[in-house]
């Protein structure tokens, strides 16, 4: 009978502590918990505009109401005025204003306007539209 080596044990201890892979059952109900309970993941948001504009203006009231609505105490919001903090908006890269910019939770996203149109920002936001 060959003799273990101490580079064969390992192999076999990792064999030995292998978690069963879950049924599809569980992963069926894990899933389905998954889509049916609240989303409660913290974003982090921050929102380049230039100056008191009208467009600027409009971006920051859609933009606080949508939070309101979906985000509810799971949100932090920085407003940023690309005239007053050009660093910030060159170290981002903004080209376009205003310009919201999903840092958390990942991936990142931007999206670009005044976020008149709430469905392409809840979809945009990763967020599902609240069932009415």
């Amino acid at each position: 009978m060959p003799k273990l080596t101490e580079r064969s044990k390992p192999a076999r201890k990792a064999q030995a502590t292998r978690k069963p892979k879950p049924s599809v059952k569980a992963a069926t109900a894990a899933f389905e918990r998954a889509v049916t309970e609240p989303d409660r993941r913290h974003y982090v948001l921050r929102l380049y505009i230039t100056g008191m504009t009208p467009q600027s203006t409009r971006a920051i009231h859609n933009i606080r109401q949508i939070c309101e609505d979906y985000l509810q105490g799971r949100y932090e919001l920085e407003v940023v005025d690309i005239y007053q903090q050009p660093a910030l908006a060159q170290g981002e890269q903004i080209i376009a204003a205003p310009t919201l910019i999903k840092k958390l939770p990942f991936p990142l996203r931007r999206l670009i306007g005044d976020l008149s149109n709430t469905q392409r920002v809840l979809l945009g936001l990763d967020l599902r539209p609240r069932q009415k």
